[in-house]
């Protein structure tokens, strides 16, 4: 017999009132880290809200050992502040395990007093200029903001309120005129920018709702800008068959937030991870997933393996871009947000990323600028726009160690306990090398990594076929 979905639901519930999240702090047993142990009921979304809250605190995690298999979640993550640093603030600590002991309850933001604007499009330079000149001629105050760009698209959440009222904007005849107004910027190249507004009390964090965003605009399928220096994430997918998993092996550049990220898309594309690990060396990461669909089936399709790896790409490649950060500090006005994206636009510099807050009068805001066609943005560019602005408001934001740490790499990779020598080998040969060299140096790789190549096949049952597929996959790309 079996129970119908709503006791099962309940049950869960039980049971996560029964055996709440619990969480272990520990600074003796690693050298360079702190070690954050957490136990819990498993229940999809847990590991997200964990990994969400350890992020939210600014902390780097450096490494990571999940297991979710059968009832339970047990997650263990080495983290250091922005420095590279221990957590040894009592505080600090106290406050890590309150919040890890509240998680079933961390998936919402309140934006109560406020409305939330919602914009997707084609992104320009000069379009966020547009954007805020609209809001501050309709006498609307942006409170708070975030801005992403990918592959040419825009996803931004615009928490916002009335400049006369200091409510929030309820007016049905105003908000009509904001989303036609803004629709109207947005709408590109035989393109309707869409744009949505939100009166609620809640809504979903808000890195989180820019990626469903961004995956709903479906920015994975649209074709990369061409960068300079620009190193893409390799994802592999293999179907574990003896333990009905699908295993997903990333491998790419070590950033900040870069977990969740993953852990975020693989929630909202219904996938469950039930054993995962996350290596840092240097500059580099590699994180392995087993996982299987909400359904407990595993990756079924080639085709579904495709999308799953240019999904996943697209997530990491979200925050990855090459720019400087630039911090304002100083004294909120009607229309200064406009102006300041305004003289971005004059000299030339595209606002890829943008944090905005307005707390006491006070515009705190962080914008990540880089060139037209997202790279890096000249030296001369940037000291020209700070003295415009006030090099005393406008200054280059200081970036974790984990952004521009870079030191030679290694010739042999992190090992990984799946996907063999092979597989990491071929990922670090196409970051590294230009498509030039690649056929030349594909011999040499072979040769050295034949003898792992059987361990590779026993660990999947794969075939030849699927391998040329992968390679020949890659050439493409």
């Amino acid at each position: 017999m079996e129970w119908p979905s709503s006791y099962l639901d309940e049950y869960e519930k039980l049971v996560m009132r029964l055996s709440p999240p619990r969480a272990t702090i520990d600074n003796a047993a690693c050298d360079n880290a702190t070690r954050v142990m957490i136990d819990s009921a498993r229940k999809h979304g847990t590991l997200l809200e964990a990994i969400q809250i350890l992020t939210d605190m600014d902390l780097t995690i450096k490494k990571a050992y999940i297991s979710s298999d059968g009832q339970w979640l047990m997650a263990v993550f080495h983290v250091t502040d922005l420095g590279g640093n221990k957590i040894t603030d009592k505080r600090g600590i106290n406050y890590i395990e309150q919040s890890l002991s509240k998680i079933q309850y961390a998936g919402f933001k309140s934006i109560e007093g406020l409305t939330a604007l919602e914009l997707t499009g084609t992104d320009r330079v000069g379009l966020l200029a547009e954007i805020f000149a609209v809001l501050s001629d309709l006498q609307v105050n942006v409170v708070e903001s975030k801005v992403w760009t990918h592959n040419g698209r825009i996803a931004s959440l615009i928490y916002v309120k009335d400049c006369d009222s200091g409510f929030p904007i309820q007016d049905g005849f105003k908000i009509d005129m904001i989303e036609t107004q803004l629709r109207n910027v947005l709408r590109g190249d035989n393109d309707i920018g869409s744009v949505k507004t939100l009166g609620s009390l809640k809504v979903t964090h808000t890195e989180r709702r820019l990626h469903q965003m961004m995956f709903a605009d479906r920015d994975y399928e649209h074709k990369p800008i061409i960068r300079t220096n620009w190193d893409f994430p390799i994802v592999l997918i293999q179907n574990c068959l003896e333990r009905g998993y699908s295993g997903i092996n990333v491998y790419c550049e070590d950033r900040a937030r870069l977990l969740f990220d993953v852990a975020c898309t693989l929630t909202d594309m219904s996938y469950v991870v039930f054993h995962a690990t996350l290596k840092t060396t240097g500059d580099r990461a590699h994180m392995e997933f087993f996982v299987r669909h909400t359904n407990g089936l595993p990756i079924s399709s080639e085709a579904e393996k495709q999308f799953v790896s240019l999904c996943l790409r697209a997530a990491i490649e979200r925050r990855a871009s090459e720019g400087v950060w630039l911090e304002l500090h100083a004294e909120d006005r009607p229309g200064s947000l406009a102006e300041i994206m305004r003289t971005f636009g004059e000299y030339g510099l595209n606002v890829a990323r943008a944090e905005i807050s307005t707390p006491c009068k006070i515009a705190r805001n962080s914008f990540y600028v880089t060139d037209a066609v997202g790279n890096a943005a000249d030296t001369k560019m940037i000291e020209s726009v700070r003295q415009k602005i006030g090099l005393g408001k406008l200054r280059v934001k200081e970036l974790p160690l984990i952004n521009y740490y870079k030191k030679e790499r290694n010739d042999d990779p992190p090992s990984t306990s799946i996907s063999g020598a092979f597989l990491i080998s071929l990922g670090n040969l196409v970051t590294r090398n230009s498509r030039g060299s690649f056929l030349i140096s594909l011999g040499n790789l072979v040769t050295r990594n034949l003898r792992n190549l059987g361990s590779l096949i026993r660990s999947y049952s794969g075939t030849i076929k699927s391998k040329i597929v992968l390679v020949e996959t890659l050439l493409k790309e």
